[in-house]
């Protein structure tokens, strides 16, 4: 029988020594194959298995084992390789690690003690060949060569990198920053660190090999042989942290990272990138020959160990290394816990015996994932040993409910991260079958909860560090050659190659909401820019033959193109032409510009035509005639309208002439009625506004005649570009627009000049009843009216109630001009001397009539009491017309006063209001008023005698007056009769 073969393959990266080794195992009968790193292991298990099927691989790890009954090769971490199974192949990956000071004592003891019954091989780098050779002279060394070109490309920003690039750095916090930097520049990035789980990792590899993003974001674990389609190596940094110190990366430590550029044969390149200094050029030219200087040494701790006491295998793991060539590494966490598990008084009770110290120490094995600066991991340990030690297996309620407490997917990255490292301890313990009863339902709920973790944390990577739209279109805009594929929708979304980047309003576009980061507003505008090449044109003619119904006003002074702006209004050299801006956008050049300015100019022109040319043809007709063209005018640059009374400014004859072309000269303005109609009001005032550089303010409802506003003024609203509303109007803008106010009351001009005509009609003598219906008419309250009727210039006179003891209807509310009161130009005159009154006065027992208190026709003659004697009475008509009271029915001639005459009605002040002659007599009392010299009641009483309406008798010319006879009055049967009657008998 011949000897077993040893075989050591060593070359730089991307020379195929992994899929050698793979290929010669799996031509074996059986094989095991040690990786570095559990990712590498769980990589190539799905390897074997596409190969050999599922039931013949297995997979051994220090968290995962899967390992069929029929299990013949195995793919395993270096640490987990089943070295008591008899194997006809037994392979070791990255050899070379054999001098890491950490790990490497696991490496040495399989170069020195792993043997494949036929064929052994070791896969490493060029620098451990002296070593090797010997230690192991047996073993036959094979150099192959890199199957591509390795090139120095330098130092290079973010944006500047090239696709398909991988970014080293060597702590959480950098590979998160750079991830950040590299999502905002250029749409995003994979992220493969040491600590993901391998379900994480191979969904974000897949995320980098699909090409959903062109860069990966890592740690140094993808120099440990992971295969990816990677063009680039940037270094973020040249320093790393071993778990010791911050020290600069060797030369082979940068080389084996920077290998992982160029794939097969295709060539890579290496460099350096964000605050990372420039890799010196020995170490860039050592890197691209591949000439590193050889291992001195191999890291080593004693395999063979002394489980007697604890005292004795602590010795034995501090042994001395046997030759030359081997040097003690760092002590290892295992070494670190037992010796820290040794000092507990009660830890070295139980481990008594071989069997318990070699338990002490298998729980020691327990492998440190977490990584926490404490002594947590030490009790866990311990712990374990005391529930092994007492009881023989674990407690299942303390496996299950740590890894149930563990299955939780809330959390940041670093909290799932550190939630992994902890399930991975679990998992480790779950496998453990000679710990537990059920261990294989354990291992099920810690792969689950694993699985769901991972996905929690890929999930959480995409959504941090990947934007595969901005990563989409980076790659569809950099291939300038490509036609991207576009479209606008009827809504104005702009899809670009499949993803909505923004939308389009009018000549404008804006960025998706949900890019938020300048980099990404650049990016989405440069692929807005690509894809608006042929549509702006098209909107700019739709907009040129567009109807006038789809351009709007804004309060703002905005033009609306299908409710998107395209113009801005200014105030022109005229109220009625104002100029017209197009909106700025980077997608019109100044030729396209002036035709979005000249139709909407058009639009605006025939819209002043069509609810202002009232105004155009007045002045045309004005044009003629000289005494018309001074209030054309003013009525233009008024826009229409001019408050302000017109009755002193306006002659009659000159009025009539104004209502001939269509113009009102009213009480309260010079006014064109066309210009109050609801659209020609609203388009006055956004003109009023724009030339006072104010938002337009909001007008009332078209149906409305009246608003009352607040007796407190209010203030302007808070935004300076809120249409204000009727309460807080700036000033002048109520009666330009044409509403009067009257107090905390706006009244619309063509109704109260409609109003006020009817009213000055009706109270052209006197004050006449008051209409009814009339505050209706003015919307308002009955309360208001009074003070509406004063801003009017009329007066409201109100009913005056019965008195007790008085009957009839009362008399009615009225309405009077308002009078401005004269100061009296009379000196007062002194009080006369109450005159005495008659001896023959009526009985103070016999019914009166007085005016003050009965109210109603005359009483009847034969319900009246003896009227007493009276003296002759002066007869007018003989005497001739009084010199001072001339009667006449028009306005008295001027004429000088005699003297000793009683001064005239002017020289007396102000008189009282009473009834005209022009207005029937009303019975009643009279209304109050400042007492008159020479009034009856200054006089001294008279005798009460009973008024009536109707004609007097024929009177004896010659003094003596004969009895008068009453025809005027209520029948005998009449209720006014009976009533009179009644009250006579009570009394």
């Amino acid at each position: 029988m011949f000897p077993a073969r040893v075989r050591a393959v060593l070359g730089p990266t991307n020379t195929g020594k992994t899929h050698l080794a793979i290929t010669r195992m799996l031509a074996h009968a059986s094989g095991i194959i040690g990786f570095p790193l559990r990712l590498l292991a769980r990589e190539n298990y799905d390897r074997m298995v596409a190969v050999k099927g599922e039931k013949h691989v297995a997979l051994i790890t220090g968290e995962e084992k899967i390992v069929p009954p029929e299990a013949r090769w195995f793919a395993c971490t270096v640490e987990a390789m089943p070295l008591d199974r008899r194997a006809e192949f037994v392979a070791v990956d990255e050899i070379q690690l054999c001098a890491d000071a950490d790990r490497g004592h696991i490496f040495t003891d399989r170069l020195l003690n792993a043997r494949g019954m036929v064929e052994t091989m070791f896969l490493g780098a060029e620098t451990i060949r002296p070593l090797l050779q010997r230690l192991v002279p047996q073993a036959e060394i094979e150099t192959r060569p890199r199957l591509s070109q390795l090139t120095h490309a330098g130092q290079q920003k973010l944006t500047r990198l090239p696709a398909r690039s991988a970014i080293v750095a060597f702590s959480a916090t950098e590979v998160y920053a750079i991830a950040e930097a590299v999502r905002r520049r250029r749409g995003g990035c994979a992220v493969v660190m040491g600590r993901l789980s391998p379900r994480t990792r191979n969904a974000q590899v897949a995320l980098y090999q699909n090409r959903e993003v062109d860069f990966l974001v890592a740690t140094d674990a993808i120099g440990m042989g992971l295969n990816m389609d990677v063009d680039h190596v940037a270094f973020a940094s040249l320093r790393k942290f071993d778990g010791h110190a911050l020290r600069d990366l060797t030369a082979q430590e940068a080389a084996q990272i920077a290998g992982r550029a160029g794939r097969g044969m295709r060539d890579g390149t290496f460099g350096t990138t964000a605050d990372s200094p420039p890799i010196p050029d020995e170490m860039a030219k050592q890197i691209e020959n591949h000439a590193f200087e050889p291992l001195a040494q191999l890291a080593w701790r004693n395999s063979d160990l002394d489980f007697a006491s604890v005292d004795a295998l602590l010795a034995s793991l501090a042994a001395p290394p046997p030759a030359a060539g081997l040097s003690k590494g760092n002590d290892a966490v295992d070494h670190i816990t037992l010796h820290a598990l040794s000092r507990e008084a009660e830890i070295r009770d139980l481990a008594q015996g071989r069997a318990r110290v070699r338990l002490l120490w298998e729980a020691c094995q327990v492998p440190d994932f977490r990584k926490i600066a404490d002594d947590s991991h030490t009790r866990l340990c311990g712990k374990i040993f005391g529930h092994l030690a007492k009881e023989g297996r674990l407690p299942q309620e303390w496996v299950a409910g740590s890894i149930a407490g563990l299955d939780n997917t809330e959390g940041d990255l670093d909290t799932l991260m550190a939630r992994l490292a902890n399930i991975r301890v679990w998992s480790y313990v779950a496998a453990r079958a000679d710990w537990m009863d059920d261990a294989a339902t354990h291992q099920a709920e810690a792969r689950k909860a694993e699985d769901n973790v991972s996905d929690a944390l890929h999930e959480r990577l995409l959504a941090r560090f990947v934007d595969r739209r901005a990563a989409h279109l980076i790659r569809s805009l950099d291939d300038a050659e490509k036609e991207l594929l576009s479209a606008v929708t009827r809504q104005g979304e702009v899809v670009v190659e499949g993803h909505t980047v923004g939308r389009v309003k009018g000549f404008h576009f804006e960025p998706d909401p949900a890019a938020t980061e300048a980099e990404e507003k650049r990016l989405v505008l440069r692929a807005a820019r690509r894809a608006l090449r042929e549509e702006m044109p098209r909107r700019l003619a739709s907009l040129e033959v567009a109807k006038d119904e789809a351009f709007t006003l804004t309060p703002q002074h905005r033009v609306l193109w299908d409710g998107a702006e395209v113009a801005r209004l200014r105030p022109g050299p005229e109220p009625l032409k104002p100029h017209v801006d197009p909106v700025a956008s980077e997608f019109l050049d100044n030729a396209q510009r002036e035709r979005v300015r000249a139709r909407i100019a058009g639009w605006l022109d025939g819209l002043v035509k069509k609810e202002l040319g009232t105004l155009g043809a007045i002045e045309a007709k004005a044009a003629e005639d000289n005494t018309l063209r001074g209030p054309a005018f003013r009525l233009r640059e008024g826009m229409g309208l001019v408050p302000g009374a017109t009755e002193r400014d306006v002659p009659a004859e000159l009025r009539t002439r104004l209502k001939t072309i269509g113009i009102r000269a009213g009480r309260y303005a010079l006014y064109v009625p066309e210009v109050l109609k609801p659209r020609a009001m609203a388009l006055r005032a956004q003109l009023w506004a724009l030339r006072h550089h104010l938002p337009t303010p909001a007008l009332p409802n078209p149906g409305l005649v009246s608003v009352t506003l607040p007796e407190i003024p209010q203030p302007p609203p808070e935004d300076p570009q809120a249409p204000r509303p009727p309460e807080s109007w700036p000033p002048g803008f109520a009666p330009f627009i044409g509403w009067l106010q009257a107090g905390h009351v706006l009244l619309r001009l063509d109704v109260v000049e409609r109003v006020a005509g009817e009213l000055g009609h009706l109270t052209r003598r006197a004050p006449a009843p008051l209409p009814e219906g009339l505050a209706s008419r003015l919307g308002l309250k009955g309360d208001t009216l009074g003070m509406v009727l004063e801003a009017m210039g009329f007066r409201l006179i109100p009913s005056v109630p019965l008195e007790e003891g008085q009957f009839g209807p009362p008399l009615p509310a009225r309405i009077g001009t308002l009078r401005a009161e004269r100061p009296p130009r009379r000196p007062p005159q002194p009080e006369r001397a109450p005159q005495q009154p008659r001896q023959d006065a009526p009985r103070q027992d016999a019914p009166r009539w007085d005016p003050a208190v009965m109210f109603g026709p005359p009483i009847p003659r034969e319900l009246r009491g003896p009227r007493p004697e009276r003296g002759p009475r002066r007869d007018p008509r003989r005497e001739g017309p009084r010199p001072d009271r001339p009667r006449q029915d028009g306005p008295r001639p001027e004429a000088a006063p005699q003297e000793g005459a009683p001064p005239r009605r002017e020289d007396r002040g102000p008189r009282p209001d009473r009834p005209r002659f022009d207005r029937p007599r009303q019975d009643g009392p009279r209304p109050e008023g400042p007492p008159r010299e020479g009034r009856r009641d200054d006089r001294g009483p008279r005798p009460d005698r009973p008024r009536f309406d109707g004609p007097r008798r024929d009177r004896d010319r010659e003094g003596d007056r004969a009895p008068r006879e009453y025809q005027s009055g209520p029948k005998a049967d009449s209720p006014f009769a009976v009533l009179a009657q009644l009250k006579l008998k009570k009394d």
